[in-house]
């Protein structure tokens, strides 16, 4: 985002609604310029669901999750819209099952880039795909937050 608001709170909804960047103005053309270097330097990387999970089709729950065609289907065939975003979160979890990950390593599987301090862009990110995946979001029994240390994976 490019914008003239450069309040703290402004580049922290900013990124919660998911810009990759933020940079108030007035700023330097270099620096604009190095930040769209970053950015696209991340998206060359080889895709998240490369790998040990191209081309499958993971079941969980009551989840199919085809990384092909990126879908989210039920049990009985209905497919839930994931963003990008929910997409590579989900399949950080489905590629860690079990493990408890911090704010920053979630952060940094999903989109590479470190977290700011006040970055609560993940928290929201994980509240979006609780509300589409659990039965209950408000007693959450697929992604459990561990207080004091950060959030586990679903059970494959």
């Amino acid at each position: 985002m490019l914008t003239a608001l450069d309040d703290e709170t402004d580049r922290i909804v900013g990124l919660e609604v998911g810009a990759d960047d933020y940079l108030p103005k007035p700023f330097n053309p270099r620096e604009l310029l190095a930040r769209i270097k970053a950015i696209l330097r991340r998206s060359d990387r080889a895709e998240v669901v490369g790998g040990s999970l191209a081309g499958r089709r993971l079941a969980f729950d009551r989840w199919v999750l085809d990384t092909d065609r990126r879908t989210l289907s039920e049990a009985d065939g209905a497919e839930v819209a994931l963003t990008t975003a929910e997409f590579r979160l989900l399949t950080t979890f489905l590629k860690r099952p079990r493990f408890v990950l911090s704010r920053e390593q979630l952060l940094d599987l999903t989109s590479g880039r470190a977290a700011q301090v006040f970055d609560r862009t993940i928290d929201n990110q994980i509240s979006r795909l609780r509300r589409k995946i659990e039965a209950g979001p408000a007693k959450p029994a697929l992604i459990a937050t561990v207080w004091g240390g950060a959030t586990a994976s679903p059970p494959m």
